[in-house]
């Protein structure tokens, strides 16, 4: 079986701000990037399929400049068997259907069984590409999936996915097919010693994404805009009588009582 794990670079837990064309984010400081989370549960699940089954290889694949490679690298450490880099030149915004028409166009002729992605990426929080790669490539597609596991004969893989009000729906879907993974449906591991040390002199494969071979996007960012300043509270002090005094006269300043 060969799983196909695709994952983002996003960048760490570091104050940000607007560009100066206000299209996209930058770092306030010197960026740190990392993976985005949601993909660490997407190939822990890949890597607990394995542990269970025999004959499984696992790809984790990325799309960005030339900075991705330290993350697909953080996926060898986990235990992914080879990465694959799309080299995409300059930094941005891209679209979810351009990304995901890259992923697609890799994955046709690969014969791979089974895809996750992350739920969404940390950044945009757009929830697209995994159910565009599964459009492009038509395969059958399970979003926010909260268990899952392989039938006996391997041809299908049984999940259950989170749907509103906190009920869950069962599907048996027929591989080859793609499924988005929620947070919390694992706890990834530690690397591995002996994976890291194959990391380390492991080399990716990279693919150039030229012009010729990237789909036109299909939408852009107008503008991104700061959120509007809200309305400050007031903390009060003092004794209980005292606050309650003074609350009653704010309702009453403000005609509420």
């Amino acid at each position: 079986m060969k799983i196909l794990v695709c994952i983002k670079q996003v960048l760490d837990d570091i104050p940000i701000r607007l560009d100066e064309r206000n299209l996209w984010i930058e770092a306030e400081v010197s960026p740190i990037y990392r993976m985005n989370h949601f993909d660490e549960y997407a190939l822990e699940e890949a890597l607990r399929i394995r542990d269970t089954h025999a004959d499984v290889t696992i790809d984790v694949l990325s799309v960005g400049p030339v900075r991705v490679s330290q993350t697909l690298k953080k996926g060898l450490e986990m235990g992914a068997n080879e990465g694959i880099h799309i080299l995409i030149e300059g930094e941005g915004y891209r679209s979810p259907f351009e990304i995901a028409s890259l992923i697609a166009q890799y994955a046709r002729c690969r014969s791979y069984d089974l895809i996750l992605t992350g739920i969404m990426a940390e950044d945009d929080m757009q929830c697209q590409v995994g159910p565009l790669v599964a459009e492009l490539l038509e395969y059958p597609c399970a979003t926010a999936v909260i268990s899952e596991r392989l039938c006996r004969d391997e041809q299908a893989i049984y999940v259950e996915r989170e749907i509103e009000n906190g009920r869950r729906e069962t599907l048996e879907i027929t591989l080859p097919a793609l499924i988005t993974i929620q947070s919390g449906i694992n706890r990834p591991r530690y690397p591995a010693l002996s994976h890291v040390l194959r990391a380390k002199i492991q080399s990716l494969v990279v693919i150039a994404a030229g012009e010729s071979t990237r789909s036109k996007p299909r939408d852009r960012i107008v503008r991104l805009t700061y959120p509007q300043a809200s309305a400050k509270g007031i903390v009060l002090t003092g004794s209980p009588r005292e606050k309650a005094s003074e609350i009653l006269r704010i309702l009453h300043e403000k005609s509420l009582l």
